[in-house]
């Protein structure tokens, strides 16, 4: 199946197309992507995802793939000599970078959206030292990876699956320390992803693809002052 059949639907602030769409980039591939509007779901979209109809989807030639993590294998599996390797050969390897990707998406996200979702300040508190409890253990993870070895990611000398899981929410960790007020990307408490942050964010594909946070944080506030607001009050 060739490369140009590749459509990506996705949305302008979900870092989970983000990924997708920097996976895409370092592989070098060609594709077209489609924004949503998801006030209005496209046929398209309920089409190759009836499941769960939300974003990122990618449609290669008629077959549909949907989550950002299974996303990010099957391209690397489906591309493996495009640009360098997602995750690692060694199945172990492998393994644990899939688990710590897992634990991106699964405990600091849903924590550190929660800041903003919040109905009571005790539910913040909760969330704030979640976050912060999420990003200490990602901090030893990374140092496992990085120190002693001179490697500057989670996947060695490139950008790897941990990597781009992390990376694709940075726009968003920016826009909640905005409107919370709470500081989350410390140097005093996480040094070492503080360093792998600013290595992200000097490649191009890394850089580019991350929406402006100024405008992730205007989203931000619509939901905390619409949608959030009225699941919180349920």
């Amino acid at each position: 199946m060739a490369e140009g059949d590749l459509k990506l639907l996705g949305f302008f602030t979900s870092p989970f197309a983000i990924r997708v769409r920097m996976v895409l980039e370092q592989k070098g591939l060609s594709y077209e992507y489609l924004e949503e509007d998801l006030t209005n779901k496209s046929e398209l979209l309920l089409k190759h995802n009836p499941i769960y109809k939300k974003v990122p989807v990618l449609i290669h030639g008629d077959r549909s793939i949907c989550e950002s993590l299974v996303i990010l294998q099957y391209i690397d599996e489906n591309w493996s000599g495009s640009g360098p390797p997602l995750l690692p050969a060694d199945p172990y390897e492998r393994a644990i970078a899939r688990f710590w990707a897992a634990y991106i998406d699964e405990k600091f996200v849903p924590s550190f959206w929660g800041i903003l979702k919040a109905d009571t300040e005790e539910t913040k508190a909760e969330n704030i030292a979640d976050s912060f409890g999420a990003l200490k253990q990602l901090e030893g993870v990374f140092k496992k990876c990085s120190v002693g070895t001179g490697k500057g990611f989670f996947g060695g000398d490139t950008i790897g699956f941990i990597d781009v899981t992390l990376g694709s929410q940075l726009s968003w960790i920016k826009a909640v320390e905005k409107i919370s007020g709470v500081k989350l990307l410390d140097e005093t408490k996480i040094p070492l992803l503080m360093e792998w942050e600013k290595r992200f964010l000097a490649i191009d594909f890394g850089k580019n693809t991350l929406p402006n946070v100024g405008k992730v944080e205007e989203y931000g506030r619509l939901l905390q002052a619409t949608i959030w607001k009225v699941d919180s009050a349920k």
